[in-house]
């Protein structure tokens, strides 16, 4: 069987356009963009060329684009810049249960130097209710941050009601788009959105290069600090060519999103059904409508989901349990056990996040494969023969 690569929420493969974007701008064009001379402007033209890309693509300003380093440092920008920024006002910011670990590790650091955070349940689909965050809202309530899709069961969250409802209380809004940015809409303006992350290498894109969305006149405290580029927002010589790669990638993605979102829905709804007819215990984790077109995250009752990882991998077939970043952790997902699994339910989960060059015959090569896996892992099992026997 060819390899299968179904990991592509952990990373996509460079799309050849972006690289061959990407290699006169390591070659010739090699000039640092803060330079005046010709090296340098051919340099930076190529960095605004991305920028005004991605601007486009967002319903936003060029110069509320800063490029980053990646989605984590966005993320890392936006917690640790408002809380400084906006100290005055308050020390009050609101999230979610399942945000990404670039979320929720800030936010710990900051709880330990003061800052108040709420941490606001989901329910069984993963879903955040907009009315749970007008009540948490206070008059210390600096920022609420709130995933548009989540990473791992692909849930999509109501970011433009919850945007609305942060700006009716005079409350800066973020939302960590990595999982979406290039694979469904975003308005920024529609969406209520003060600060957007989103990294190049989600969607076909280099990896080492990010995006922070600032809008105009929102308060922010750049977390590097040295030269001036980005418009002081963000010190260090840019990655042009890693940037002139993520524009690439972007008009890619922008010219085949509609047609490509409704091709993997058709696929992922045929992953999902299959796997759910084939598999006795087993759930789909996820809202089964509001989620992800390339997202399917089913937990198997009784067997481990690192076993059937690395059964599924010696068949050629990488997926994954969870968030590629916590994949070493012996924890079970945060995210899993915040939507009410049980641990050992938790334990037992599998992720498969479809890409452009998935193809029917491979879902269906799952489809086959995945419940022998399952059958022999089971008959290993004593939680599996105990509850036959129950």
């Amino acid at each position: 069987m060819n390899p299968i690569y179904l990991d592509h929420a952990a990373t996509t493969p460079m799309a050849p356009e972006v690289l061959e974007a990407m290699l006169p701008y390591l070659t010739e064009f090699y000039g640092n963009p803060s330079s005046l001379h010709g090296f340098g402007q051919v340099a930076k033209d190529g960095i605004e060329r991305a920028r005004q890309t991605i601007a486009n693509a967002l319903h936003a300003r060029e110069d509320e684009i800063v490029f980053t380093g990646s989605g984590t440092e966005s993320d890392n920008t936006v917690i640790k810049g408002v809380a400084h920024a906006l100290a005055a006002k308050g020390n009050h910011i609101i999230t979610s249960a399942i945000e990404h670990h670039a979320i929720h590790e800030p936010l710990h650091f900051l709880e330990k130097q003061g800052l108040t955070v709420t941490f606001l349940p989901v329910d069984g689909n993963g879903l955040v209710d907009p009315d749970e965050v007008k009540k948490a809202i206070t008059d210390k309530t600096i920022l609420v941050s709130i995933m548009h899709a989540n990473n791992e069961i692909g849930t999509i969250e109501p970011i433009a009601e919850i945007g609305r409802i942060a700006h009716e209380r005079g409350v800066l809004f973020h939302t960590d788009a990595v999982q979406t940015f290039g694979h469904i809409p975003i308005d920024v303006g529609a969406m209520n959105i003060d600060f957007l992350s989103a990294s190049a290498h989600k969607l076909y894109g280099p990896k080492g290069v990010g995006l922070l969305y600032v809008r105009k006149g929102a308060r922010l405290t750049p977390l590097l600090h040295g030269g001036d580029q980005e418009k002081r927002r963000r010190a260090s010589t840019q990655n042009v060519a890693g940037i002139v790669g993520f524009g690439r990638a972007v008009e890619l993605a922008a010219a085949e999103m509609d047609a490509e979102a409704a091709r993997q829905t058709v696929l992922r709804n045929r992953l999902i059904t299959g796997l759910s007819n084939a598999i006795p215990d087993s759930r789909l984790n996820g809202h089964p409508e509001k989620r992800l077109p390339n997202n399917v995250n089913i937990s198997i009752a009784y067997i481990e989901g690192e076993a059937m990882l690395l059964n599924l991998d010696m068949e050629g077939i990488s997926a994954s349990t969870g968030s590629a970043c916590t994949s070493s952790s012996l924890e079970p997902s945060h995210c899993l056990t915040a939507i009410g699994l049980p641990h050992e339910l938790a334990h037992g989960s599998l992720r498969f996040t479809l890409g452009r060059d998935t193809t029917k015959a491979q879902i269906d090569a799952v489809i086959e494969v995945l419940p022998s896996i399952v059958r022999k892992l089971r008959a290993m099992s004593p939680l599996y023969k105990e509850a036959a026997q129950s």
